[in-house]
């Protein structure tokens, strides 16, 4: 029961952890505006999304034997992540565009909350679900 559930809402945990990584990804651009010779970065969601979820499908059971052992982890941590080409450069060789960046930031920031919503309606049907009809 509890590993349905778990799948259930495998996904959600996936794209939400994404969400949070790009948005750091996309704070750290921003803060960095001023920073001569800093080159902006991001990763493209969609793909990392679809790779994250491909390697939960066949993803490989590991039995841990030992106390040590370390459980597999699922963490997005090597996400291809991809310096940004400036549609105009700067003299100081800094690649932020600040339009650009605080649009994607906004725009990350709209889908996580959405996610988040998705997620509590998820739970809540899953909890409607399981509570017995009066």
């Amino acid at each position: 029961m509890i590993d349905k559930l778990t799948s259930a809402l495998q996904f959600q945990q996936q794209a939400l952890a994404l969400r949070q990584q790009r948005q750091e990804t996309l704070a750290g651009n921003i803060a960095n505006a001023d920073t001569p010779n800093f080159k902006a970065r991001d990763f493209d969601f969609s793909q990392e999304l679809k790779r994250a979820t491909a390697q939960q499908q066949g993803s490989v059971k590991l039995a841990t034997t030992h106390a040590g052992h370390l459980p597999l982890s699922t963490s997005t941590s090597t996400l291809d992540m991809q310096y940004r080409v400036p549609a105009q450069s700067r003299l100081d060789g800094n690649t932020v565009d600040m339009d650009m960046e605080r649009a994607q930031f906004l725009d990350n920031s709209l889908r996580y909350q959405a996610d988040i919503q998705f997620l509590d309606d998820r739970i809540s049907g899953l909890r409607k679900a399981m509570q017995p009809e009066q």
